[in-house]
């Protein structure tokens, strides 16, 4: 990879982790707040009515998104054409949505479920105005763009949600949150991205977006429809309060992944695209992308898994106690999402989204063989059936790049396994903290501090490079920035 094009990526990178670490830091304290304020049964139906939001939500993008920023010539009709064609689809699904709660509702036997359903859908069609534009910032890098919009929309939900649930609100303190959030970011990002929609249309480009696109679209509602089963199933045969602890304890873990894994993965695909002729610059992209990634992560699930319990009892509250078993299960499981999502990014940047549908399907297959086995013994056996799950999708979303970029599964392993034996040796001496007996908020004085310093020392000691390139590139981004 270039120089400059090695500088504009991480710098791109940083805006855009800074962008996320904002606003979901944000995020965090806001769900915080109201977990503390609002009963358990309130975020499962939530959750449960998210199921179906997220999945429709699909359909908004269609994989066109994708295929505007891998498309090497994307021009103005390009853009147009997938904006008109986003919004028809965006009102259709919320029409849809709109007749179909009432039957939802009493699926679950929850009357008041039609009204959430009802509202929080409203988000579609606020994707609708909001995607094509961050297509656009996505594929011409300017995500100093999605900083200032995600920010913005984030402190304004949060002045509504805790207001809301001050007052009693209850569910719809959650709801008007999200939902505000969402729409406050679209339109600072309508305000602040030049690009507007013409009065153009072209179905010929449509179409040729589309054979691109369609495949990333299945791939996208195999996998949406997939991770959101779990929720529908413990909403049916299980309690709220037991959706709520399931689905709370992956808040955690996903809060720290998808801030570091948004950040790297929102400019991987448009960096490895315009590179995508070079195969040895994309293998060079994607082991550098798994290694960093490993990096940051790997410490972070190692350090959450081993403090959950305080954590939880002084964030959450003790009656939120329930959901520490799953939450040590899913910092597991996304403790390895970098090798996922560099070798899926390397395959979309080649072109290759028949291989990526291929491989959604074998993994879904898997993974509902494994759903279906544990679903009538217990939430936690589900839980559970995630991890070997992981180590499966691991094996074959990495097989193809064997072949496509000469970079084996178990050469990445190798690559990871510094970081991976760093932070466990990290996460041995911090959990010897919890033994003291000392007081929740003291523990955590004590072990958070302590880890960081292991482990920057630890990476010292044994020269990780990961850690030698990471420090290289935010000095000279900060240093990029003092000239500026």
């Amino acid at each position: 990879m270039s120089s400059e094009l090695r500088n504009k990526a991480f710098s791109n990178m940083i805006w855009r982790f800074m962008e996320r670490i904002g606003a979901q830091a944000v995020a965090f304290v806001i769900e915080i707040i109201l977990a503390r304020l609002i009963a358990p049964e309130a975020f499962g139906i939530v959750a449960l009515v998210a199921v179906f939001t997220s999945l429709l939500q699909v359909f908004v993008d269609s994989g066109l998104g994708n295929a505007l920023i891998q498309k090497k010539n994307a021009d103005d009709l390009d853009f147009s054409t997938v904006f008109y064609f986003n919004m028809a689809m965006c009102l259709l699904l919320y029409g849809l949505m709109f007749v179909a709660a009432p039957f939802i509702a009493g699926f679950y036997n929850m009357p008041d479920l039609t009204p959430v359903i009802r509202v929080l859908s409203l988000m579609l069609i606020v994707s609708g105005v909001r995607n094509i534009q961050q297509a656009y910032v996505s594929r011409n890098l300017l995500f100093k763009r999605f900083f200032y919009a995600t920010l913005g929309g984030t402190i304004g939900a949060a002045i509504l949600g805790i207001a809301m649930a001050y007052k009693g609100f209850g569910v719809w303190a959650i709801v008007a949150q999200q939902l505000f959030r969402a729409a406050g970011a679209a339109v600072i990002l309508w305000l602040t991205v030049k690009w507007r929609p013409k009065l153009m249309f072209s179905l010929e480009r449509l179409k040729g977006l589309f054979s691109y696109g369609w495949k990333l679209l299945v791939s996208s509602l195999i996998d949406t429809g997939y991770n959101n089963l779990r929720n529908l199933i413990i909403g049916k045969l299980y309690t709220s309060e037991d959706l709520a602890f399931y689905d709370r304890a992956s808040y955690f873990p996903r809060f720290i992944v998808s801030n570091i894994n948004t950040s790297i993965d929102s400019v991987l695909l448009p960096t490895m695209s315009a590179e995508q002729d070079d195969r040895q610059r994309v293998r060079a992209m994607t082991r550098r992308a798994i290694k960093s990634s490993t990096y940051l992560m790997m410490p972070c699930m190692v350090g959450l898994a081993v403090c959950a319990e305080p954590v939880v009892r002084l964030i959450l509250t003790e009656k939120w106690l329930p959901c520490v078993p799953f939450l040590r299960i899913f910092c597991v499981t996304y403790a390895f999402y970098p090798i996922h999502t560099a070798n899926l990014n390397a395959m979309k940047a080649l072109g290759r989204s028949d291989l990526f549908l291929k491989l959604e399907i074998i993994k879904k297959i898997i993974g509902l063989t494994a759903v279906v086995s544990t679903m009538w013994i217990s939430v936690m056996a589900m839980a559970y059936s995630t991890l070997a799950i992981s180590v499966t999708s691991q094996i074959i979303n990495s097989w193809p790049n064997k072949k496509l970029l000469k970079y084996s599964y178990l050469e990445q392993l190798a690559d990871m396994m510094p970081q991976i034996l760093l932070s466990l040796g990290m996460g041995a001496v911090v959990y010897c903290v919890s033994f003291a007996g000392l007081k929740d908020i003291l523990t955590l004085l004590i072990q958070v501090p302590l880890g960081v310093v292991l482990y920057i020392a630890g990476s010292k000691l044994f020269k990780i490079d990961s850690f030698e390139y990471l420090l290289s590139m935010i000095l000279g981004f900060l240093k990029g920035r003092r000239k500026a």
